[in-house]
Protein backbone atom coordinates (compact mmCIF):
# COMPACT_ATOMS: atom_id res chain seq x y z
CA UNK A 1 0.00 0.00 0.00
CA UNK A 2 1.49 3.34 -1.06
CA UNK A 3 1.85 5.49 1.83
CA UNK A 4 1.50 8.77 -0.96
CA UNK A 5 -2.15 7.77 -1.98
CA UNK A 6 -4.48 10.69 -1.75
CA UNK A 7 -6.41 10.95 1.17
CA UNK A 8 -8.98 12.54 2.30
CA UNK A 9 -11.25 12.74 5.89
CA UNK A 10 -15.04 11.92 5.15
CA UNK A 11 -17.96 11.42 7.66
CA UNK A 12 -19.38 8.22 7.38
CA UNK A 13 -23.31 7.54 8.02
CA UNK A 14 -23.66 7.46 11.84
CA UNK A 15 -21.53 10.74 11.95
CA UNK A 16 -18.08 9.33 12.76
CA UNK A 17 -15.06 10.43 10.58
CA UNK A 18 -13.09 8.10 8.46
CA UNK A 19 -9.94 8.29 5.86
CA UNK A 20 -10.77 8.10 2.19
CA UNK A 21 -8.02 6.66 -0.35
CA UNK A 22 -10.02 7.79 -3.37
CA UNK A 23 -7.48 6.78 -5.99
CA UNK A 24 -8.27 2.68 -4.66
CA UNK A 25 -11.85 3.30 -3.83
CA UNK A 26 -10.92 2.26 -0.15
CA UNK A 27 -11.93 3.67 3.26
CA UNK A 28 -9.93 2.80 6.97
CA UNK A 29 -13.57 2.03 7.94
CA UNK A 30 -16.96 1.49 6.75
CA UNK A 31 -18.70 4.19 4.85
CA UNK A 32 -21.68 3.30 6.20
CA UNK A 33 -20.84 4.07 9.89
CA UNK A 34 -16.84 4.11 11.13
CA UNK A 35 -18.27 3.53 14.93
CA UNK A 36 -20.90 1.38 14.36
CA UNK A 37 -18.51 -1.00 12.46
CA UNK A 38 -16.32 -1.26 15.58
CA UNK A 39 -18.77 -1.72 17.75
CA UNK A 40 -20.41 -4.23 15.64
CA UNK A 41 -17.57 -6.40 14.63
CA UNK A 42 -14.55 -5.91 17.37
CA UNK A 43 -16.27 -4.92 20.30
CA UNK A 44 -19.52 -6.69 20.56
CA UNK A 45 -18.31 -9.90 18.28
CA UNK A 46 -14.64 -9.97 19.77
CA UNK A 47 -14.31 -8.28 23.14
CA UNK A 48 -17.44 -8.89 24.62
CA UNK A 49 -17.78 -12.15 23.49
CA UNK A 50 -14.43 -13.04 24.50
CA UNK A 51 -15.00 -11.79 28.26
CA UNK A 52 -18.51 -13.62 28.59
CA UNK A 53 -16.82 -16.87 27.16
CA UNK A 54 -14.48 -16.73 30.55
CA UNK A 55 -12.64 -14.16 32.66
CA UNK A 56 -9.64 -12.99 31.73
CA UNK A 57 -7.57 -11.11 34.58
CA UNK A 58 -5.74 -9.05 31.54
CA UNK A 59 -6.43 -9.71 28.03
CA UNK A 60 -4.11 -9.93 25.10
CA UNK A 61 -5.59 -7.97 21.67
CA UNK A 62 -3.66 -8.09 18.30
CA UNK A 63 -4.78 -5.47 16.03
CA UNK A 64 -3.93 -5.76 12.29
CA UNK A 65 -4.49 -2.22 10.97
CA UNK A 66 -4.18 -0.02 13.82
CA UNK A 67 -4.99 3.23 11.49
CA UNK A 68 -6.63 5.88 13.11
CA UNK A 69 -6.68 4.19 16.58
CA UNK A 70 -10.44 3.64 16.44
CA UNK A 71 -10.58 0.19 17.56
CA UNK A 72 -7.56 0.61 19.94
CA UNK A 73 -10.06 4.00 21.67
CA UNK A 74 -13.29 1.75 21.60
CA UNK A 75 -11.58 -0.64 23.40
CA UNK A 76 -10.02 1.46 26.21
CA UNK A 77 -13.19 2.95 26.82
CA UNK A 78 -14.94 -0.62 27.18
CA UNK A 79 -12.56 -1.75 29.39
CA UNK A 80 -12.41 0.73 31.68
CA UNK A 81 -15.96 0.54 32.06
CA UNK A 82 -15.53 -3.03 32.73
CA UNK A 83 -12.29 -2.89 34.66
CA UNK A 84 -10.73 -5.05 32.40
CA UNK A 85 -6.90 -4.79 32.33
CA UNK A 86 -5.72 -4.96 28.60
CA UNK A 87 -2.53 -5.27 26.83
CA UNK A 88 -3.26 -4.03 23.01
CA UNK A 89 -0.96 -4.57 20.12
CA UNK A 90 -1.57 -2.06 17.36
CA UNK A 91 0.46 -3.32 13.85
CA UNK A 92 0.66 -0.76 11.18
CA UNK A 93 3.32 -1.11 8.37
CA UNK A 94 2.18 2.73 7.37
CA UNK A 95 1.27 4.76 10.16
CA UNK A 96 -1.62 8.03 9.88
CA UNK A 97 0.01 10.86 10.77
CA UNK A 98 -0.81 12.73 14.54
CA UNK A 99 -1.93 16.12 12.39
CA UNK A 100 -4.57 13.89 10.33
CA UNK A 101 -5.22 11.38 13.56
CA UNK A 102 -6.56 14.32 15.24
CA UNK A 103 -9.10 15.40 12.73
CA UNK A 104 -11.15 12.36 13.70
CA UNK A 105 -14.57 13.33 15.79
CA UNK A 106 -14.22 10.30 17.24
CA UNK A 107 -14.34 11.58 21.04
CA UNK A 108 -17.07 14.20 20.25
CA UNK A 109 -18.82 10.98 18.58
CA UNK A 110 -18.91 8.81 21.24
CA UNK A 111 -19.65 11.77 23.78
CA UNK A 112 -16.22 11.30 25.37
CA UNK A 113 -14.82 14.62 24.59
CA UNK A 114 -13.26 13.83 28.24
CA UNK A 115 -11.32 11.45 26.98
CA UNK A 116 -9.52 13.54 23.72
CA UNK A 117 -6.13 13.55 25.60
CA UNK A 118 -6.53 9.60 25.24
CA UNK A 119 -7.15 9.60 21.90
CA UNK A 120 -4.08 11.70 21.62
CA UNK A 121 -1.76 10.15 23.52
CA UNK A 122 -2.60 6.53 21.49
CA UNK A 123 -0.95 8.27 18.51
CA UNK A 124 1.85 10.56 20.38
CA UNK A 125 2.93 7.44 21.91
CA UNK A 126 6.87 5.96 21.10
CA UNK A 127 6.36 2.91 18.38
CA UNK A 128 7.61 -0.65 19.58
CA UNK A 129 7.80 -0.19 23.19
CA UNK A 130 4.93 -0.87 25.83
CA UNK A 131 3.64 2.18 26.90
CA UNK A 132 1.43 2.75 30.18
CA UNK A 133 -2.10 4.37 28.73
CA UNK A 134 -3.11 3.94 32.55
CA UNK A 135 -2.44 1.04 34.84
CA UNK A 136 -4.93 -1.30 33.70
CA UNK A 137 -4.29 -0.33 29.72
CA UNK A 138 -0.68 -1.14 28.01
CA UNK A 139 -0.30 -0.27 24.40
CA UNK A 140 2.46 -1.65 22.08
CA UNK A 141 2.49 0.07 18.23
CA UNK A 142 4.58 -1.99 16.22
CA UNK A 143 5.62 -0.74 12.72
CA UNK A 144 5.63 -3.74 10.65
CA UNK A 145 4.25 -5.76 7.66
CA UNK A 146 1.83 -8.29 8.61
CA UNK A 147 3.80 -10.85 6.81
CA UNK A 148 6.62 -10.21 9.25
CA UNK A 149 4.33 -10.99 12.37
CA UNK A 150 6.17 -14.52 14.56
CA UNK A 151 3.98 -14.09 17.47
CA UNK A 152 3.13 -17.65 19.23
CA UNK A 153 0.43 -18.21 21.55
CA UNK A 154 0.66 -14.70 22.82
CA UNK A 155 -3.00 -13.59 22.09
CA UNK A 156 -6.60 -14.47 23.23
CA UNK A 157 -8.39 -11.69 20.76
CA UNK A 158 -7.25 -10.26 17.31
CA UNK A 159 -8.99 -8.10 14.91
CA UNK A 160 -8.27 -8.53 11.66
CA UNK A 161 -9.24 -4.58 10.01
CA UNK A 162 -6.30 -4.90 7.41
CA UNK A 163 -7.84 -2.99 4.27
CA UNK A 164 -10.07 -5.07 1.90
CA UNK A 165 -9.17 -8.03 -0.18
CA UNK A 166 -10.19 -6.07 -3.61
CA UNK A 167 -7.20 -3.68 -3.22
CA UNK A 168 -4.81 -6.07 -0.84
CA UNK A 169 -5.63 -9.80 -1.59
CA UNK A 170 -2.26 -10.38 -0.51
CA UNK A 171 -3.19 -9.73 3.25
CA UNK A 172 -6.23 -12.55 3.39
CA UNK A 173 -4.11 -15.75 2.20
CA UNK A 174 -3.51 -18.86 3.70
CA UNK A 175 0.14 -17.58 4.93
CA UNK A 176 -1.10 -14.54 6.55
CA UNK A 177 -3.93 -16.42 8.54
CA UNK A 178 -1.58 -19.26 9.59
CA UNK A 179 0.39 -16.80 11.49
CA UNK A 180 -2.77 -15.30 12.83
CA UNK A 181 -3.28 -18.88 14.03
CA UNK A 182 -0.07 -19.50 15.42
CA UNK A 183 -0.22 -16.06 17.70
CA UNK A 184 -3.47 -16.97 19.12
CA UNK A 185 -3.60 -18.71 22.02
CA UNK A 186 -5.90 -22.12 22.36
CA UNK A 187 -9.49 -20.79 21.94
CA UNK A 188 -8.45 -17.26 20.83
CA UNK A 189 -10.80 -15.47 18.69
CA UNK A 190 -10.28 -13.62 15.61
CA UNK A 191 -12.98 -11.26 14.08
CA UNK A 192 -12.87 -9.79 10.94
CA UNK A 193 -15.72 -7.38 8.88
CA UNK A 194 -14.90 -9.30 5.70
CA UNK A 195 -17.06 -12.78 4.81
CA UNK A 196 -15.54 -13.45 1.88
CA UNK A 197 -15.98 -17.37 0.64
CA UNK A 198 -12.07 -17.08 -0.23
CA UNK A 199 -10.99 -15.86 3.28
CA UNK A 200 -13.39 -17.89 5.62
CA UNK A 201 -12.01 -21.26 3.30
CA UNK A 202 -8.66 -19.43 3.78
CA UNK A 203 -9.51 -20.05 7.79
CA UNK A 204 -10.03 -22.83 7.63
CA UNK A 205 -7.55 -24.12 6.01
CA UNK A 206 -5.20 -23.43 9.02
CA UNK A 207 -7.22 -24.85 11.24
CA UNK A 208 -10.02 -22.49 12.32
CA UNK A 209 -13.42 -22.82 13.30
CA UNK A 210 -15.28 -20.47 11.38
CA UNK A 211 -18.63 -18.71 12.23
CA UNK A 212 -20.64 -16.28 9.87
CA UNK A 213 -22.20 -13.80 11.95
CA UNK A 214 -24.69 -10.91 11.43
CA UNK A 215 -22.47 -8.15 9.72
CA UNK A 216 -22.43 -4.31 10.52
CA UNK A 217 -24.74 -1.92 9.04
CA UNK A 218 -24.26 -2.09 5.34
CA UNK A 219 -22.88 -5.52 5.50
CA UNK A 220 -24.72 -8.79 5.46
CA UNK A 221 -22.43 -10.99 7.27
CA UNK A 222 -18.88 -11.19 9.13
CA UNK A 223 -16.76 -13.66 10.31
CA UNK A 224 -15.36 -15.02 13.24
CA UNK A 225 -12.74 -17.66 13.86
CA UNK A 226 -12.13 -19.54 16.42
CA UNK A 227 -8.56 -21.48 17.57
CA UNK A 228 -9.07 -25.24 18.16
Amino acid sequence: MKSELKREIITTADGSTTIHLPELNEHYHSKHGAINEAQHVFIESGFNYVLDQKDNKELDILEIGFGTGLNAFITFLKAEKRKQSIHYVGVEAYPVAFAEAILMNYSKALSVQEKESVFEALHESDWEIPVEMTPNFILTKRKQLFADIHDKDAFSLIYFDAFGARVQPELWTVDIFEKMYNALRSDGVLVTYSAKGSVRRAMQHVGFEVERLPGPPGKREMLRATKL
